[in-house]
């Protein structure tokens, strides 16, 4: 008989697997995205919360796993070694949501995430760049990057024009945008989704910019 703890486990294991926190899953899933958060897997009297059938469905379809898959991951088996290896190639870095991103006081002056506290996501070790991760939410950077989607970012990166950058304005404002030109008093950036508008604003208005070297998806 599977526990509670080894169920929670495996849909831990099957969010990694596809570089997504647990609320990057539940909304891949078309879930709420706290319905895996840790704080809703027991109730307020300490009695252990059991995931719903109907939401373990999701997140299987959601990822292309098979139930196959997921109770393996459930007892604990298969692929041992290679999570292993994984583990061993991967980089722990800050995991932080575009709303955190726009709030005060969370950044130096580089665009780093300062403090402690933060939600963390292991990545490949796919570059010596310093990087953090921000969970995509909204539809306003769709195609290219849908709600729930972790794109990772290198402040200490060059940025060249035609890049993808993650840009955060003085008053806080917070956008995935293409540098398309940047002069000594201005910068112009290109809009992802069509639907939404470019946007230009002087140098004295960004608090900084950062480069996404790439996305998980």
């Amino acid at each position: 008989m599977f526990s509670h703890d080894r169920i929670w486990a495996a849909i831990d294991a099957l969010a990694a697997r596809n570089n997504l926190s647990a609320s990057g899953l539940a909304r891949r899933a078309g879930l709420d995205p706290t319905t895996f958060n840790r704080s809703k897997r027991s109730a307020g009297d300490g009695r252990p919360r059991w995931p719903s059938t109907e939401s373990i469905a999701k997140v299987i379809e959601a990822t292309g796993a098979t139930i196959e898959e997921f109770t393996t991951l459930m007892a604990g088996k298969g692929s041992v070694d290679a999570g292993l290896q994984a583990r061993r190639a991967s980089v722990t870095v800050p995991l932080l949501g575009f709303a955190q991103a726009g709030a005060g006081g969370f950044f130096d002056d580089a665009g780093f995430p300062v403090g402690q506290g933060w939600d963390e996501i292991q990545l490949p070790a796919q570059s010596d760049e310093a990087t953090y991760a921000l969970e995509v939410s909204g539809h306003s950077m769709m195609p290219l990057y849908r709600d729930g989607d972790v794109i990772i970012v290198a402040p200490g990166a060059s940025v060249r024009r035609g890049d993808r950058v993650v840009v955060r304005t003085r008053e806080g404002e917070v956008m995935a945008k293409i540098l398309q030109r940047r002069t000594a008093r201005s910068i112009e950036l290109g809009s992802v989704n069509p639907d939404y508008p470019d946007r230009q604003f002087g140098v004295e208005e960004i608090e900084w910019m950062a480069r996404i070297l790439w996305a998980s998806q």
